[in-house]
C-alpha cells in the first residue's frame, strides 16, 4: 500500500487538526455539547450514507483505489467517505461557531 492510499483520510486528519484550536482559541464549543452535535448530524449523515450507497450499488459512481485505503463498510462505502461525512460538518461547525463568538465580541 502506498501513501496515495492515505491521502484522503490524511486530507480529514487535516482538516480536524486545522480547526481543532478554534474550540479552544475562540470558545466554539462544539466539542464540549456532545449531544447538540449528535443532533445536528444524524439526520444528513445518514441521508448522505443512504445517497452513497444507492449510487455505488448503481455505479453511478466511484472511488480511485489508488487514493483510498481500500477499507470498505458494508454495501461497498469506503471508509474515507464515512470520514468526510463527520469530519467536514464538524469542522463547518466548528468555524461557524467560532466565528459567531468573534461576531459577539465586537
Amino acid at each position: 500500500m502506498g501513501a496515495d492510499r492515505f491521502q484522503y483520510l490524511a486530507l480529514m486528519g487535516g482538516c480536524l487538526l486545522i480547526t481543532l484550536p478554534l474550540e479552544f482559541l475562540f470558545g466554539a464549543r462544539v466539542w464540549r455539547r456532545p449531544r447538540r452535535l449528535l443532533a445536528a448530524m444524524w439526520i444528513p449523515l445518514a441521508i448522505f450514507v443512504v445517497w452513497d450507497i444507492v449510487a455505488i450499488a448503481r455505479d453511478h459512481w466511484g472511488y480511485n483505489p489508488k487514493y483510498v485505503t481500500g477499507w470498505d463498510l458494508p454495501f461497498h462505502l469506503p471508509v474515507e467517505e464515512l470520514a468526510f461525512f463527520i469530519v467536514i460538518p464538524i469542522c463547518s461547525l466548528l468555524t461557524l461557531e467560532a466565528v459567531r463568538r468573534v461576531l459577539r465580541r465586537d
